[in-house]
């Protein structure tokens, strides 16, 4: 049995949320699951151990990246020849495109399964994804995002950071997609300077190479003034995953390294300034702060100044308690 599950939204977060929807096929059938999905999913670098995970195929469909092999027509004809190749049995195709249906049936493969067509609108993924699932193969979804790593990754990953058991280690993550993600890095210095006079702590600070988030990373660096942390932005993805793993709990912006904390089975707080909810509260590990007076988030609430370092602080204490 060989099945191919696409997914072709864009983003680490996105990828990761469709998970448990896949490891649940996975289970159904007994078999590792292909997927196709967008190169800036980077599905690559945090699911090679992943063990209901089979072949990683780029859908190379991306304006953002000029990978543009599969568009169109005749972008679309070579698609369905290079799936063609993989002689997979089933399908099951998380959007409602029609595009995605006659790709598949071109490539030859008999049992297509998919979200109701031209209902993109105003669609919950998460409860098309259940729907998707229940409906073709009898299965409740339930369980939270689940990637895996080596324990020994883990272990040659505290040793070469001399990463402690004996302290609290906390994962931060500073950075995020867009401006009005990016809490404030005075936000995060209160919160380490409350924590470190109850606890003795490490921090990691995780970011990208944005110069809106070195400079937040920058300042927290500059303002902290003991050195235990480690910055990791120097770090691909793939060697930051047995780091997250080793941390206690993990404080992070809505941003990819909340979901990868989340799915990696780590607490995680989730500072919820401008992206709806959903993306902070899908896994049982999420833990979502709210801007104060703020009662539902969503984009264009822009509270990221409103983040209070208290409430982080006081589910900090909760969880680690």
């Amino acid at each position: 049995m060989k099945i191919l599950a696409v997914q072709n939204r864009m983003g680490i977060g996105d990828s990761i949320i469709f998970l448990p929807f896949i490891e649940a096929i996975s289970k159904k059938f007994n078999t590792p699951i292909s997927l196709l999905v967008q190169e800036n999913s980077k599905c690559k670098e945090y699911l090679g151990q992943t063990d209901y995970i089979d072949e990683i195929i780029i859908l190379k469909r991306n304006n953002n990246i000029n990978n543009l092999e599969h568009s169109g027509f005749f972008g679309g004809l070579k698609l369905a020849n290079e799936l063609k190749k993989y002689n997979f049995n089933k399908v099951f195709i998380f959007n409602s495109s029609l595009r995605f249906a006659i790709i598949a049936k071109l490539s030859g493969i008999n049992e297509i399964n998919q979200f109701p067509l031209f209902q993109k609108k105003g669609q919950d993924m998460i409860e098309a994804s259940n729907k998707l699932i229940f409906d073709k193969i009898g299965v409740q979804v339930k369980n939270n995002p689940n990637i895996q790593i080596s324990n020994s990754n883990v272990v040659e990953a505290a040793k070469k950071y001399n990463i402690s058991k004996n302290d609290l280690n906390i994962l931060l993550g500073i950075g995020g997609s867009g401006p009005t993600k990016r809490v404030p890095a005075k936000t995060f210095i209160k919160v380490m300077k409350e924590i470190s006079e109850q606890k003795n702590c490490k921090f990691f600070l995780a970011t990208g190479k944005n110069d809106e988030e070195q400079k937040i990373l920058n300042e927290i660096k500059s303002s902290y003034l003991k050195k235990n942390y480690l910055s990791l932005d120097n770090l691909s993805i793939n060697e930051c995953l047995p780091i997250i793993k080793n941390c206690n709990v993990s404080i992070c912006n809505d941003s990819s390294f909340s979901h990868l904390s989340s799915a990696l089975g780590i607490e995680t707080i989730t500072l919820m300034a401008d992206t709806p909810l959903m993306y902070g509260n899908y896994s049982s590990k999420m833990h979502p702060i709210l801007p104060d007076d703020v009662n539902e988030v969503t984009h264009g609430t822009l509270g990221k100044d409103k983040i209070n370092p208290q409430k982080i602080l006081n589910k900090l204490i909760s969880i680690i308690s």
